[in-house]
């Protein structure tokens, strides 16, 4: 009797093993920041997907009211609507962004400018169309007053800028600050392997269900396909990467990147072709693979030395594609391929 009874426990165990909930791979979508998001996650629970959808979509219009400049009524386009000289209170969460955006412009020497609309827009490549012709010396000197870190001073909460016409656009960092909230959301879920990424920008924590390490394509700096230059490993990290490959025009035989240097007034002319950081906040990689794509590849990589700041470069030498790597990126990337 004694052995039925342990016989029939140790079935009861198994089959409780054999109905504990699996570790599966869930993805949800959408569209936030004039771009899409998608999400990746490690879960056992099945009811996870719906609700973390309603709280990533919230989460997302709710960072959208406070720094979408394509929104009369958000916070950035009031204060954009504001004047000069009179503070203007910011929420915690705009200013952090903000902060962050002078703290790496100037750290760049000033190569990351989130005030850079008016020459933005000089050189066509913002809301507006493409200029019919080349920008004067005369009109990029005049963009260049309306613009510059200098005259924008955040204390506190309260954001003073010196011009009533200073334009504020946080889009070179807020997306990344998008992946880093979502990666919140997921953390305070208590679910630690997952992929986030917004227009590009991505943050990834953990493994895929396998047990394999989240894989991530840096695409090839070429306009006319779509291919890979390298795929990586990056731990629990965030990744981003800025190029001039996909967006510039070109006029009488000189090519113009939609990288404006905002220290010149005129696009970025080095042989840069992409820049990607890697780094455990996505809002911080975001707006430093901005600057070390704007900045002179010299400079770059001395700024990535000085800061153990892990860089990727790829320089275009004739027909060739060249790499740098920071030593900080060799130290923490996996080369796949």
């Amino acid at each position: 009797m004694l052995r039925i009874s342990v016989m029939i426990m140790c079935l009861l165990v198994l089959l409780g093993c054999n109905n504990a909930p699996l570790e599966q791979e869930h993805y949800f979508s959408g569209r936030t920041m004039g771009t899409t998001y998608n999400v990746k996650y490690v879960s056992s629970d099945q009811d996870d997907h719906v609700m973390l959808k309603a709280l990533v979509d919230e989460r997302l219009i709710d960072i959208n009211q406070l720094m979408s400049t394509y929104i009369d009524d958000s916070e950035l386009s009031l204060f954009n609507q504001s004047s000069a000289h009179i503070p203007y209170l910011l929420s915690p969460e705009t200013a952090l962004v903000i902060a962050e955006a002078l703290r790496i412009g100037a750290l760049s020497e000033g190569t990351l400018d989130v005030t850079i609309g008016p020459l933005v827009n000089l050189w066509g490549f913002g809301p507006r169309k493409r200029p019919e012709t080349i920008p004067t010396d005369l009109q990029i000197s005049q963009a260049k007053q309306l613009s510059g870190l200098d005259k924008l001073k955040l204390t506190g909460l309260q954001l003073t800028k010196s011009v009533d016409e200073l334009y504020l656009d946080l889009s070179t960092i807020a997306k990344g600050y998008g992946v880093d909230a979502i990666a919140q959301i997921l953390l305070d879920a208590q679910i630690n392997d997952f992929l986030v990424e917004i227009g590009g920008e991505m943050r990834v924590s953990g493994t895929k269900a396998n047990g394999d390490a989240w894989r991530i394509a840096i695409e090839k700096p070429v306009s006319s396909e779509r291919a890979v230059q390298r795929i990586i490993s990056v731990g629990n990290h965030a990744i981003a990467t800025s190029g001039d490959y996909r967006n510039y025009f070109e006029e009488a035989g000189v090519r113009y990147s939609h990288l404006i240097d905002p220290n010149t007034g005129y696009p970025i002319q080095h042989n840069t072709v992409s820049a990607t950081i890697v780094h455990p906040s996505s809002m911080t990689a975001d707006g430093l693979a901005t600057a070390m794509m704007v900045l002179s590849p010299d400079k770059a990589k001395a700024l990535a030395e000085r800061d153990n700041l892990a860089l990727l470069l790829v320089l275009k030498e004739g027909d060739e594609f060249i790499e740098y790597q920071s030593s900080a990126f060799q130290q923490l990337v996996t080369m796949i391929n």
